[in-house]
């Protein structure tokens, strides 16, 4: 794993280190009267001072001094850039890369077709739930009803070969990256994410579920995030 810690991702530790602190700064009550649904994600949004006066409990005499404790941090490091979805304008938390040398992030796909049968090496077609785009995809492994895929690009409708079989639609069940931009999340916490490979440039959720310096692995992935 050492081999990923590249200069950007420091940068992006550092600032995921500087959000933290703020966020036990912050009352910690969940609220929501910031427009956030937690102290969690209201510092992870936090860009300069003036943004704290959308916290009012953070007025109260026995917060006194943090406001000023986290100005001190938000002046001391720059903030990462907004990762907007191109189709759907929401914000997310960070975008998902490949693992090193590879295609595309993992997916876990579970084929609502019983007459699928595919095995490690196979190309395919199919539409994920909820998607209106059909993808291409390479079997890495299928076992016990997921299979586990590279997404390709549809190289054959160029050069005139016969297109994949179409297995129809599947549920997408986990991905697995790096996260090249944005905050690095924990383990539990739910998130929005911006595949890189997404075609259509939307922003996904789910759970985080294992954590490994930047390497991610994200399940319950659901694209109606509200």
């Amino acid at each position: 794993m050492d081999s990923w810690s590249t200069p950007a991702n420091d940068e992006v530790d550092e600032v995921w280190r500087i959000v933290k602190r703020i966020e036990k700064l912050l009352p910690g009550y969940n609220c929501g009267e910031c427009g956030f649904s937690s102290c969690r994600e209201f510092a992870g949004k936090l860009v300069d001072v003036a943004g704290l006066v959308r916290c009012p409990i953070l007025k109260q005499e026995r917060f006194s001094g943090r406001a000023e404790e986290i100005a001190g941090l938000l002046g001391s490091s720059e903030r990462t850039e907004e990762i907007v979805g191109v189709l759907d304008g929401l914000m997310a938390d960070f975008s998902l890369s490949p693992l090193p040398g590879e295609p595309s992030c993992r997916e876990d796909l579970h084929p609502f077709n019983p007459e699928a049968r595919l095995e490690e090496g196979d190309i395919f077609r199919y539409r994920p739930l909820g998607c209106p785009i059909t993808h291409f995809a390479r079997v890495l492994k299928s076992s016990q009803g997921v299979v586990t895929v590279h997404l390709i690009g549809p190289v054959h409708l160029l050069l005139g070969l016969p297109a994949p079989e179409d297995i129809g639609i599947c549920l997408v069940l986990a991905f697995e990256g790096t996260v090249c931009r944005g905050r690095r999340p924990e383990v539990g916490e739910t998130v929005r994410f911006l595949p890189e490979h997404c075609m259509m440039q939307k922003v996904h959720s789910g759970v985080v579920v294992h954590s490994e310096g930047m390497w991610l692995r994200i399940e319950g992935i659901d694209l109606k995030v509200w």
